[in-house]
């Protein structure tokens, strides 16, 4: 593993100094709480209450997640859809930096099955951008749309239908259902985003619930090679502790349904206590290539190989509850990116992050983050010099106000 001891040293301690100065001003705290399992959506750690909205039957949440990053490289521009911008490397829904920027705006209805139930989450802004790509095939500003079925007699079985986040790694897209401000590597390189096709989950008994998923593949509404996907998994859920561990695997090469795409991941989620929170998160992935045939005008080419591209990776992430208002956050990652098939290039990436949390009053939170990411190529952008650099630093205030249901 590549290591760089004093660069880490020196940022943990000048991050850490800071944050401490800020949170040493603060109340005492109460309780905090953990992060849901990895197969649902998470709950906001200590989270005060939002102001509440429904309608009928129907419940509404929703929030608006907008932020200011400085990168200290100061990359140089770049075009994306026509926009040009400066860009924090590695990073998805807070990519744009040196200047203010929304990650999201969401709006969510939900009615929980009572036997039928009904989920709809619309979102705008940069995060969209990601998870749909600005493609209407994969129904563009809509991060989920799904129907349930959780028929009373089943003891607690639920089948859903329709587009839904993906059961892997130990974060979510919403920001502020997660304990640091920008997205894992894991969470940015090694998982997709959501899956469309039918979702399962049954208990088996208090402690272990089991579910099969059947979906389209990796973040595709429609795909094109027509084979199915499918996704193992199982939430193991004490007091102490919680492991969910996911496997998925399926066709994912355009055209053919040779060549599997397979995903491990495991989450392991530590809560000693009401104040402080742990998790290590691990994910493998590989991907063979499948040949195919396609024709042209001047003959039948063959497309493809059957290489194994492969990726691996591991974090591990603390949360402490400071005050009653204020939290502090840590990660650490080790990403291993053997052929260039999440970054590019292959590389050998670490990232520490540290993140200061301070609720204002329900519905309304701050997040200052300092964040550095490290490579053993030169990878990153330095002014106008393209890969000059084998490090990055960032420093981020984010602002995120958020309301829920009555129930």
């Amino acid at each position: 593993m590549n290591r760089i001891p004093n660069r880490i040293l020196q940022t943990m301690a000048g991050a850490g100094m800071a944050i401490a100065l800020i949170a040493s001003a603060q109340t005492p705290a109460p309780p905090a709480t953990a992060p849901a399992p990895a197969d649902q959506p998470a709950a906001a750690p200590a989270a005060p209450a939002a102001p509440t909205w429904s309608v009928g039957p129907m419940d509404i949440s929703g929030f608006i997640d907008g932020y200011y990053s400085v990168n200290f490289n100061r990359p140089h521009d770049i075009t994306i859809d026509g926009t040009g911008f400066q860009l924090n490397q590695l990073y998805n829904f807070n990519d744009k930096t040196d200047q203010f920027n929304l990650s999201a705006a969401k709006l969510t209805l939900n009615h929980d099955p009572d036997p039928i139930g009904a989920h709809v989450d619309f979102i705008y802004g940069r995060t969209n951008h990601f998870v749909n790509g600005g493609n209407a095939d994969q129904l563009d500003f809509i991060e989920q749309a799904f129907l349930s079925i959780k028929p009373p007699k089943a003891k607690g079985f639920e089948l859903d239908f329709g587009k839904f986040v993906t059961v892997a790694g130990a974060e979510v897209i919403e920001a502020k259902d997660n304990w640091n401000y920008s997205r894992s590597l894991l969470f940015t390189l090694a998982i997709p985003y959501y899956h469309f096709g039918l979702r399962t989950s049954m208990p088996v008994s208090k402690t272990d619930t089991i579910g099969v998923h059947v979906v389209n593949g990796w973040n595709s509404v429609t795909k094109n090679n027509g084979g199915a996907t499918i996704c193992l998994m199982n939430s193991y859920v004490k007091p102490k502790y919680t492991w969910n561990a996911n496997f998925i695997t399926g066709p994912e090469n355009a055209n053919t349904t040779h060549g599997f795409r397979n995903l491990f991941d495991s989450t392991l989620l530590l809560t000693p206590n009401s104040k402080l929170s742990a998790y290590i998160n691990y994910d493998y992935g590989q991907n063979r290539d499948g040949t195919y045939t396609i024709s042209t005008s001047e003959g039948p080419i063959t497309e493809g190989d059957k290489d194994l591209i492969h990726w691996q990776g591991i974090a591990v992430a603390a949360r402490g509850q400071v005050t009653g208002k204020s939290a502090l956050a840590g990660r650490y990652e080790y990403f291993k990116d053997y052929n260039g098939w999440a970054t590019g290039i292959t590389q050998n990436l670490q990232e520490l992050t540290a993140t200061y949390e301070y609720k204002w009053l329900e519905g309304l939170l701050t997040r200052v983050e300092y964040r550095g990411d490290f490579s053993d190529r030169p990878y990153f952008t330095k002014n106008d010099i393209t890969f000059s650099k084998k490090s990055q630093q960032t420093l981020t205030v984010a602002f995120i106000a958020f309301f829920g249901p009555k129930r």
